[in-house]
């Protein structure tokens, strides 16, 4: 498992569910212990992106360089933390990622070495945190955090990507749900229900 890391991405703001969505209760489990577990099982180096008052009690604790900016700014804290150079970022929100993928993305991340994000798209969009990027991509994040860009898309348009197709993830078993993200009590609802 070696020059590997992984951050669960959970500094969001959004408390549309009552609580803050780290802390949100799925089948009996927070979403914020459903991803450490997760990512747990692809690498031992885990650590948090959020607020440390919030966080401490369940892990190292990344604090955004760039509060209020958006996942970008978590991104680039997490890439500025690490000392590996495979850099597994995952949502808190997104509890129905499964580990062999993880490890899939990990294993082509490795393989391509000059490439700088290994990264899914399903159901037409980019799977920005459920990506594993090269520690150099922090540069490239802070120029645009610096110049007030919080959106990560574009800047992938320069840079050399190894992207996971959704022809490719069928291969691989995977089904674009599992990248749904739980951002409303309705789908979370839904989501106890599967």
């Amino acid at each position: 498992m070696g020059d590997r890391a992984a951050f669960v991405l959970a500094g969001g703001q959004s408390t549309r569910m009552g609580v803050d969505k780290a802390f949100v209760q799925l089948e009996g489990c927070t979403l914020l212990a459903h991803a450490l577990a997760l990512a747990k099982n692809v690498t031992s180096d885990v650590r948090i992106v959020g607020s440390p008052q919030k966080f401490a009690a369940f892990g190292e604790v990344v604090e955004d360089e760039f509060p209020q900016h958006g996942p970008l700014a978590g991104i680039h804290a997490a890439l500025r933390a690490s000392s590996s150079e495979l850099n597994l970022m995952l949502a808190v929100d997104m509890p129905f990622v499964e580990v062999p993928f993880l490890e899939y993305l990990f294993q082509e991340a490795a393989r391509h070495e000059s490439v700088m994000v290994t990264i899914p798209i399903a159901a037409g969009a980019w799977q920005t945190l459920c990506a594993v990027y090269r520690k150099p991509f922090a540069d490239l994040a802070e120029q645009a955090l610096r110049q007030g860009k919080n959106k990560i898309d574009p800047l992938f348009c320069d840079i050399e990507m190894r992207i996971v197709d959704e022809h490719e993830l069928t291969q691989q078993n995977v089904s674009p749900e599992m990248f749904r993200n739980l951002n409303t009590l309705e789908e979370l609802k839904q989501a106890s229900k599967h």
